[in-house]
This record gives structure tokens, C-alpha cells and sequence, in this order.
């Protein structure tokens, strides 16, 4: 047994090795934005290809996470969101999140526990309703903006969010392509160690209502898919 336990704690030991080795070489340091007019103009850029106004017009947004275990239906006009997981469904109230609903098990739920699930319920949709429409955000209140120079004479948009969500203080950087459109996002976020860590930006749909909006994600060996995505009015 002593020597089993041994071995494992060899095991363990290589692996966390490993791991640091992974992040000290992964990692990359924030760069250093420069804020302004022509950082803004590229974020403008980036919306127009887009088609912001359309998704700004965009009522309802259907999509899931997590392979399909979180799932949302989400009507921006009213500000609110109907939010499921496991057996637990959240009618959560993104303006006045203490009016929500929750129900577990078909049965409501009230106290502590209601006030557990409604705050799940915001962290996942905060989560995983960025990997839907994060390019829409880059003006939202306590954002800042700023260009950093690429390879090959390009321009990257950073954007950090100094406020609201559930992690503010985020930063993210967009690598455009001559056209403004995305094609991913590095990363600097507290709940990943490693700096700089790039998701893709390129599996688009335009939806029913007009509005782009992405199918899936890959994030090093791992795929985001975010389910079977709608947006309609």
C-alpha cells in the first residue's frame, strides 16, 4: 500500500510539473492597449460587419452550453431569461434579478435556496451568454477599449470590462481580419491561469432574424459548441 501510495504521489508530482511547465509556457503578459478615437473606430468597425443594428433588433436568443446542460431562451426586449439546468429552471429577471422565479423539481422554490439558484443561474448566464454575443459588447458600460499592433503590421482590439458581469476586470483581445470580422479572442480572466489563452470566433450562422451569431468555439483541444443557436423576433 505504502508503495502504491508512493507511486501516486510520484504521478501527482510529474503531473502538477507538467502543468506549471504548460502555464509558464503559455502564458502570455496583458499587452498594453492604446486607448482613443481610432480604437473606438475599430470596435465600430467590427460591429458594422457585423450587423449590430440587426442584433440589436434581435428579440429572442435560444442556445446551450455545456453540451446542451445549460440551455436558455433569452428575450432581450423584456430583459429576461428562462434559464434550465439539471431539474432546476430559473425565470430569471435580469433587471430586478430578486423578482425571479425558480423551480426545482417542478416545485417552487422560496428562502436561501431560491436565492442560490437565481445567483446560478446569473453566473451561467453571464458565462455562457458571452460566448454567444461577446462581439456586442465592446461598448457596454465600464468597457474600455484600446489598439494593440500585431504580426505582419495588424491591429488587435482590447477590450476590459471593469464593470458588471460576474468576473469584471476581464480582458479580452480581438483578432480581426481586413474586413473587421472576428476570428477569435485571447483571453486574460481570473477563473483561467493561463494569460493569453486564444478561442475561435469563426464558425458564424445569420440566424432567422438576421443577426451573426457562433455555432461553436475551439479553445485548444477542447470544442465549445453552444447547441442548436436561434435568434428570432
Amino acid at each position: 500500500m505504502k508503495k502504491i501510495l508512493k507511486i501516486s504521489g510520484v504521478l501527482i508530482g510529474v503531473g502538477l510539473l507538467f502543468m506549471l511547465i504548460f502555464v509558464w509556457v503559455k502564458n502570455e503578459p496583458l499587452p498594453e492597449g492604446k486607448p482613443g478615437p481610432e480604437a473606438d473606430a475599430l470596435a465600430r468597425k467590427m460591429l458594422k460587419v457585423l450587423n449590430h443594428d440587426t442584433y440589436n433588433n434581435t428579440r429572442y436568443l435560444e442556445w446551450s452550453y455545456q453540451g446542451g446542460n445549460n440551455r436558455y431562451l433569452w428575450d432581450k426586449a423584456m430583459g429576461k431569461v428562462n434559464v434550465r439546468w439539471k431539474d432546476n429552471v430559473v425565470d430569471l429577471n435580469l433587471v430586478k434579478p430578486k423578482n425571479s422565479i425558480a423551480t426545482k423539481n417542478n416545485g417552487r422554490v422560496v428562502g436561501a435556496e431560491k436565492e442560490r439558484l437565481i445567483k446560478k443561474a446569473l453566473d451561467y448566464f453571464n458565462n455562457d451568454s458571452f460566448w454567444l454575443v461577446a462581439p456586442y459588447k465592446v461598448f457596454d458600460k465600464g468597457t474600455t477599449r484600446g489598439i494593440v499592433a500585431l504580426e505582419n503590421d495588424e491591429q488587435g482590439l482590447l477590450v476590459t470590462y471593469g464593470s458588471g458581469g460576474t468576473t469584471p476586470g476581464d480582458t479580452y483581445l480581438w483578432i480581426l481580419n481586413e474586413n473587421g470580422f472576428p476570428n477569435s479572442y485571447k483571453m486574460w480572466v481570473k477563473i483561467i491561469p493561463i494569460g493569453g489563452l486564444e478561442a475561435t470566433w469563426d464558425d458564424w450562422m445569420v440566424s432567422e432574424s438576421g443577426a451573426f451569431l457562433p455555432k461553436s468555439h475551439v479553445l485548444g483541444p477542447i470544442t465549445l459548441s453552444m447547441g442548436e443557436v436561434k435568434g428570432y423576433n
